[in-house]
């Protein structure tokens, strides 16, 4: 099938937009803030194999590694699903990243032909395990962080299936807020589902399920002529994950050999017997980030731009974590590092497109006891640019969410900020600065239980070509007493009443010689 440029335009922002409604449906009726206001969920639409078709502008790490969710539902249930059912998947082994990350699909029929898939991501703020928000300091075993949901049906001609809801609430400590979170991600299904039948019919199934192989191939041919402008070499990098004090290197060779991109992590640390490990559709998804930000960000973000890129990894590593390794800080923390590598690497090969390094850390805090979960990720600073200063107070990588604000978190959460404002100076000097962090205090209200899980506490945000690095982060918890002491990067506390935590975020590093 040969389509006209804009007949093949108008069908892919068809598409992109109705990733965008599911977005604003799962937004606009969830229950808790963290997916309502901080934005932490994402969506995309995908072919009947399970190839990505189209995504929104939403979280990275979520949509690079949504395909291996929906081809581990095909994998477990076949290639003809039931109709109108919806399946549910957290499991880090079986398509998943980490567990709070739970992926609902729903498979589209025209009568009784399957046309494609469409699902979302959403972060649940509590998904049970040994400590609220169910990323433990201390966890080593993955079911340490909460309950696991390998590839199943959560819904069956619209009501739920027991076997997967009551297991889901009873693990929680927030099962109100959990069932309204499920509710809005089938809601968001729904709607793709309605929008995408409307699509399909407009066109016809065969014309439909055609056009849909000539996008994937059209941007295929895109990456593949964006990788042909990049030299043919080979350019290598490492950065370090810190852990108890340890620098654990993550290194990866990228290659570029005519229109083939490979990045290969064979020589990054083994695994450990801690929550750092990440699995490989995240170690995919940083890839596929990063090299549309060394080559072109407007190529479609759609399976067949991820045909020209090859990934190797070796099992039992950081970036290659095997069964039954804890992994919720791999998705937050680690993802981000690996990003940094490839961008060190490409930049090499792409000098005038890639930035200095900008925070490389989410700073996730989490708050909770036996009766609520608050998530939050602070922003930081990003990396000066090739053509201008980076960003200051903003998320980076492979993240892209909002702050709660500070005027709804005391209507939800027994705490307040008392103080929220940017890190000044802590950007990295450079003919384009990095941008500078953020300094956010909380001061509780009761007893609960605090876990930290932040990155660049040792080693800074670096800079690229005479740029100065940005500066390190710090994490302070201020007991009532006056007592101040610095958190390790990585931690789970318990807080009292007129107790604060200071975060102060990395700033990004500078590009260029000041």
């Amino acid at each position: 099938m040969s389509l006209d440029v804009v007949t093949l335009e108008v069908t892919r922002n068809q598409l992109a937009r109705i990733a965008e409604d599911m977005g604003i449906v799962l937004r606009n009726t969830s229950f808790s803030p963290n997916i309502k206001e901080r934005l932490d969920c994402s969506a995309a639409v995908f072919t009947p194999l399970g190839e990505m078709l189209a995504q929104a502008e939403h979280i990275p790490v979520h949509l690079g590694s949504m395909p291996a969710s929906v081809r581990a539902v095909l994998d477990t249930f076949g290639e003809n699903p039931e109709p109108d059912a919806q399946f549910a998947v957290n499991d880090p082994y079986r398509g998943g990243t980490h567990l709070n990350d739970l992926t609902i699909v729903r498979p589209v029929h025209i009568g009784s032909t399957l046309i494609g898939w469409v699902g979302n991501r959403a972060h649940h703020a509590d998904v049970g395990g040994e400590a609220p928000g169910s990323m433990p300091a201390h966890a080593v075993r993955v079911d340490q962080e909460g309950i696991v949901v390998s590839p199943m049906v959560a819904v069956r001609r619209g009501e739920w299936v027991d076997a997967f809801l009551v297991p889901f609430l009873d693990a929680t400590r927030t099962p109100a807020e959990r069932e309204g979170d499920l509710s809005a991600q089938l809601g968001a299904n729904e709607a793709g589902a309605y929008r995408l039948r409307q699509l399909v019919e407009s066109v016809g199934p065969d014309a439909y399920l055609r056009l849909s192989e000539e996008l994937l191939s059209y941007g295929e041919r895109r990456m593949r002529a964006a990788i042909s402008d990049l030299p043919n070499v080979t350019a290598s990098f490492v950065d370090t994950m810190e852990w108890k004090g340890m620098a654990l290197e993550i290194a990866v060779s990228v290659t570029v050999d005519g229109s083939d991109l490979t990045a290969d992590f064979s020589h990054t640390t083994d695994q450990i017997a801690g929550n750092i490990n990440a699995v490989r559709a995240v170690t995919a998804s940083c890839l596929s980030y990063a090299v549309r930000v060394a080559t072109d960000p407007t190529i479609p973000a759609t399976g067949g731009a991820h045909r020209p890129l090859h990934l190797v990894t070796r099992q039992g590593s950081l970036v290659d974590a095997q069964a039954p390794a804890a992994v919720a800080a791999g998705n937050v923390e680690t993802s981000q590092r690996i990003a940094d590598c490839l961008l060190g690497a490409l930049a090499q090969l792409a000098p005038e497109r890639v930035p200095a390094a900008s925070q490389g850390t989410m700073n996730n805090v989490l708050i909770g006891n036996d009766r609520f979960a608050y998530y939050e990720t602070v922003a930081g600073g990003q990396g000066g640019r090739p053509i201008r200063a980076g960003q200051s107070g903003i998320q980076t990588g492979m993240t892209n969410t909002k702050n709660t604000p500070i005027t709804s978190i005391p209507m939800h959460y027994p705490f307040h900020i008392s103080r929220y404002r940017l890190r000044s100076g802590s950007g990295g000097e450079g003919l384009h600065a990095g941008g500078d962090g953020i300094e956010r205090e909380i001061t509780f209200g009761e007893r609960a239980t605090l876990s930290l899980m932040g990155e660049r506490r040792m080693s800074s945000p670096w800079g690229l070509h005479g740029g100065s690095p940005g500066s390190v982060g710090e994490d302070w918890l201020i007991r009532n007493n006056g007592v101040r002491t610095q958190l390790d990067a990585k931690c789970t506390v318990t807080v009292e009443p007129g107790d604060r935590l200071l975060v102060l975020t990395p700033g990004g590093g500078g590009w260029g010689t000041p």
